[in-house]
């Protein structure tokens, strides 16, 4: 580890409840729909009701003649202003093979999903707005759509002309010569997740307001990545950064989908651009099912061979990525990381892992918690448990030797092809946590009713192991400044996206300065507060902030010592801080209050291009209803080592919230489509979600044995791991539970219908 670190903790490591949440509770939270300007005008949109067709014409005249309008636009009218359509650019793995397929602002010529952007309303009123969206009529010439892997291979279906295929990319993960290994044993195997994405409880939400005097843009309503957001837009309307202002706003959940850049983030400050009045839009819930990124739609074919031991020789795999219709700003990630952490926590020599990308007329995907991770270990999880079966190996024992060991560290994953891209596992001891992981469930009482007929139900237990990326680069800013009155502003480029981000920061910052927390105060994430700031995703925000305080933190103090020396009359390193930076000399001293009035401020930076890998294992115990298909959850634990914990209630907290999704994922959630590209989960009545009664009975444990290297807090992203393995473990638990009727599930969700559909099937076999 390189630069300042904190020596003596006093407030890290602390389970400080979090700062944030007083307001919150108090109702003071401040939304983007709590915004409201002078003269506020209300945007809607009229979106594709067809899954694939050429636009023939659009007629807008009787929407424009409702009272209360003040503009409709479509393509035709961005065409001339900007000079052409804009799409959205990637903003994560860009490559100029995916630029062909980005997605538009606003639907020109053809539409390629239901809910693509034609038209966009601007009126006194939401409501207005959205009669006037009722009154837009478009005639189209349809083509027919292609919805499934199959026809997205057929030239038949092409969804964009003048491309050849509707395979954007094909990654391949390699290590080792996977396809020359020779084995005693050897099983391939399809598994699929289903299309499914966070539903935050506050749905997306613009305020654009555009000042002509001034030539400035501000843009409120802005999550996880605000400076990447000024960018796309000062390039899309052709505005200088300088001019355009994006403020964060308190945010109902991110998750990955929420904060990536949309069209809407371009139509809504265009409108306002164009008209010079403040305009807001704010989703409603069928927009978030049907426009908001989805994911996780991945089908594998995997191959395991391995000795006869349950040694793991090789691991070979080719998965097929759903993107949807357009490659969006985040999308690249799912298809690279499924293939490139397939091997996850284990000693793999050998791999070859592929991910081809295929567009269809849905939705177009992007990022969502643990993203092409979850997939993944879904994938091999499955695989392992099935041929520790089939070799007759305890499944614990299976995956206990071939884990990763500590003095393998820094262990090689597989090198992601095109761009050469190299990982390395970073640190830890992965039997320490499957050892906790096992104590915590109870494992050696309760497998003793794996696959049996209790009271009837049939019992399942399993576990699985499990890694987590985190940290992405490349920096993150912080900034401290001196007010008048003693206290200390803190300025993080670190987004806070629910998780907790203004008590962390304010910890380490308590720390660094040797202040308490309530001296201070945050900021964090709106681009007026730094030169350049990079957001919270890939679980990086406590890392890649945290460690940016700890350097500003000590640029701070030493300023700090240099106007001190100037008031005492000495040279700056003879200055001595002590409790509250109290800066002393001889028999004089100088309160931070002494100093208000001076000019003081100092930034920090962290560059970091080392990834952060967290470890651990979960187990699952499940009954099924074989006459129902019911599984029931009775208990689940996980277990990770995040490095340094800086917070052990909100760490904790990450995990339990992380879990929750995936069961959701695991048993509930999926966005259906008809033939046609008609979607058919437009409600929470047909998108099934967790609620608070659902799964009582989860226990999460953070630990901090193995700190990370390549940062001076020796943090790991901790946001994502209790995601990861659910899947995985919990269909291990289903037909462990099932072992006795021979049923191994292969595709997710886990639903009653699913579950008794393979017990009849396998019945009808047996007759």
């Amino acid at each position: 580890m390189s630069g300042p670190s904190i020596l003596n903790p006093v407030m890290v490591g602390q389970p400080i409840e979090r700062v944030e949440d007083l307001r919150f509770v108090r109702g003071r939270g401040q939304y983007v729909d709590d915004l409201h300007r002078e003269g506020l005008l209300h945007a809607a949109i009229f979106r594709s009701p067809v899954g694939h067709a050429q636009i023939k014409s659009i007629n807008i005249e009787a929407a424009r003649g409702l009272p209360g309008v003040h503009l409709v636009f479509t393509a035709q009218d961005i065409q001339p202003v900007c000079g052409k359509v804009p799409t959205t650019p990637l903003r994560l793995a860009p490559m100029p093979e995916l630029v062909p397929f980005e997605q538009p602002m606003i639907a020109h010529g053809r539409v390629r999903y239901v809910g693509e952007p034609i038209a966009v309303v601007i009126a006194d009123s939401a409501a207005i707005a959205e009669d006037a969206v009722e009154l837009i009529e478009a005639d189209f010439e349809f083509f027919e759509a292609a919805m499934t892997r199959q026809q997205a291979e057929d030239a038949a279906y092409l969804l964009f002309e003048g491309e050849k295929s509707n395979i954007p990319m094909r990654y391949t993960a390699s290590k080792g010569d996977a396809k020359a290994v020779s084995a005693p044993y050897v099983r391939r195997e399809t598994f699929r997740v289903q299309r499914h994405s966070a539903v935050t409880m506050e749905t997306r939400g613009i305020l654009a307001e555009w000042d002509p005097a001034k030539k400035l843009m501000q843009v409120s309503g802005a999550a996880k990545v605000p400076y990447n957001t000024r960018r796309v837009l000062a390039k899309s309307l052709g505005l200088d950064e300088a001019s355009i202002e994006v403020y964060e706003s308190d945010v109902g959940g991110g998750f990955g989908v929420r904060g990536e850049f949309y069209p809407e983030d371009f139509l809504v400050p265009f409108a306002a651009w164009r008209l010079g009045r403040p305009v807001k839009w704010i989703e409603d819930r069928r927009e978030n099912l049907l426009a908001s990124n989805h994911s996780r739609e991945i089908e594998c074919e995997i191959e395991i061979r391995c000795t006869k031991e349950g040694k793991v020789l090789a691991l070979l795999s080719d998965a097929w990525v759903d993107m949807g219709a357009y490659v969006r700003t985040s999308a690249a990630v799912p298809p690279r990381n499924v293939a490139q952490f397939l091997s996850g926590p284990y000693d793999i020599e050998h791999i070859h892992a592929q991910s081809a990308m295929f567009l269809t007329n849905k939705t177009p995907i992007g990022t969502y918690r643990g993203p092409g991770r979850f997939e993944a270990d879904f994938f091999r999880e499955r695989i392992f448990s099935m041929a520790a079966k089939d070799l007759g190996i305890d499944p614990v024992a299976f995956r206990r030797m071939n884990l990763v060991k500590p003095e393998q560290m820094p262990y090689p994953l597989a090198t992601l092809r095109p761009v050469e891209k190299s990982e390395a596992l970073d640190s830890g001891d992965y039997q320490v946590t499957l050892d906790r992981c096992l104590k915590e469930i109870g494992w050696n009482e309760k497998v003793k009713q794996q696959g049996k007929l209790v009271n009837g139900v049939y019992h399942g237990l399993a576990v699985g192991c499990f890694v987590e990326g985190g940290a992405a680069g490349p920096a993150e800013n912080a900034r401290f400044e001196l007010n008048p009155d003693g206290t200390i502003s803190l300025f993080v480029g670190s987004t806070s996206i629910g998780q907790g981000l203004e008590t962390v920061c304010l910890q380490i910052a308590s720390d660094a300065l040797g202040i308490p927390m309530d001296q201070m105060k945050i900021f964090h994430g709106s681009t007026p507060y730094l030169k350049q700031g990079y957001g919270s995703y890939h679980s990086r925000s406590t890392v890649m902030g945290g460690s940016a305080i700890l350097d500003a933190a000590e640029n701070f103090k030493n300023k700090l010592k240099g106007q001190a020396a100037e008031r005492l009359g000495c040279p700056a390193d003879k200055v001595s801080l002590g409790a509250g930076l109290t800066a002393s000399f001889g028999g004089s001293s100088l309160a931070l209050s002494d100093l208000g009035l001076s000019s003081l401020y100092a930034e920090g930076t962290f560059e970091n291009h080392h990834h952060t890998y967290a470890f651990g294992a979960a187990a699952a115990h499940v009954t099924v209803d074989p006459g129902t298909g019911q599984v029931t959850l009775l208990e689940y634990v996980t277990i990770e080592d995040i490095g340094r914990i800086i917070n052990p209630l909100t760490s904790t907290g990450q995990a339990i919230g992380a879990v929750v999704q995936g069961l959701g994922g695991t048993f509930l959630e999926a966005f259906q489509y008809d033939s046609d590209g008609q979607f058919l989960s437009g409600s929470l009545a047909d998108y099934l979600l967790p609620t608070a009664t659902d799964f009582p009975n989860i226990k999460a444990i953070v630990l901090e044995n193995a700190p990370a290297p390549h940062n001076p807090l020796g943090a790991k992203g901790g946001g994502e791991g209790g995601i990861v393995p659910v899947g995985g473990v919990v269909a291990n638990a289903v037909a462990e539970a099932l072992t006795s009727l021979g049923i191994e599930p292969h595709d997710l969700p886990l639903t009653p219908q699913r579950i008794w559909g393979l017990i009849q099937e396998k019945k009808k076999r047996a007759a």
